[in-house]
């Protein structure tokens, strides 16, 4: 069943509301570390703050983005943009890593950096065994250099560790091995950096070099849901996040999620959740 937008929890690390300072630009742990406690399943939730990139050495995982389900077997790496909702469902004995990145890192980098441009979109890729074992060495160094990293010392060696482990994972020949998604899933990655910018729906058939019809029907086959659902799914998301935890008034998230006219968006609102605008902020 399909959880509803209302119920997507936002965390730091999952299961942990505590908040990263900007120094905590990486963390890594095992699968195991934090899944095994949950029964092995991470049920969908977001990161606003944090993208991160989880890699299944050997195991097999059940990847959720959005309404999207994929079964995936290792070696498989799974780039998850900030912002995105997501959950994992691992198979008991899997082995491999989570390794964490804050935006504010991500956002140092120059804008054609590799890292920082991989990690605008949520994807999967299947390493070549070459590289899995590479990036399953340059992890368990990784993990061993984490419990040093509020050291002056061990911080950097865990900070330059972590960003040669995320390069790796992320390098253009790696990448290359990615097979082409499915238009389902590249039409979630397209809304996930383009929702607030309200294009219509010509507009992401043709960046899918689909009609819109073909668009329509192959996400109501895998999603059971209309294109525009998914993309007013998105807005309500958002938007209810930061009714939560912003301070600005309902106006200005309105005109920050695009929205003209406030009013449209307290109807768009309603329509979507149940709740208008100013009801979500007072039940803070």
């Amino acid at each position: 069943m399909m959880q509803n937008e209302d119920s997507i929890p936002e965390y730091a690390l999952y299961g942990d509301n505590q908040v990263f300072s900007a120094e905590d630009f990486f963390h890594c742990e095992t699968i195991a570390a934090r899944s095994e406690r949950y029964n092995w399943e991470i049920s969908e939730h977001l990161h606003t703050a944090l993208g991160q990139i989880l890699f299944v050495a050997r195991g097999d995982v059940e990847v959720r983005f959005g309404p999207a389900r994929l079964s995936l077997s290792g070696p498989m790496l799974v780039l998850v943009s900030p912002g995105a909702a997501h959950g994992f469902r691992f198979s008991p004995r899997v082995l491999g890593f989570i390794v964490t990145v804050s935006v504010d890192f991500l956002e140092s980098l120059g804008r054609t950096d590799v890292l920082r441009r991989r990690m605008r979109e949520s994807t999967f890729h299947k390493p070549s065994p070459e590289d899995a074992r590479a990036l399953l060495q340059v992890g368990r160094q990784l993990l061993a250099a984490e419990q040093d990293r509020f050291d002056p010392d061990g911080h950097r060696l865990h900070r330059s560790l972590a960003e040669a482990w995320m390069r790796l994972a992320t390098r253009p020949h790696v990448c290359a091995a990615l097979t082409p998604a499915p238009i389902p899933q590249r039409f979630l990655s397209l809304v996930e950096t383009n929702y607030r910018a309200h294009k219509p729906l010509r507009w992401y058939a043709e960046q899918l070099g689909c009609t819109v019809r073909t668009l329509s029907r192959q996400t109501e086959e895998a999603f059971s849901m209309s294109p525009l659902r998914v993309i007013s799914r998105r807005l309500s998301l958002e938007a209810r996040r930061m009714l939560r935890s912003s301070n600005a008034s309902c106006g200005n998230i309105a005109a920050e999620l695009g929205f003209e006219d406030p009013s449209y968006f307290s109807r768009f609102y309603l329509q979507n959740t149940g709740r208008r605008p100013s009801e979500e902020k007072r039940g803070n």
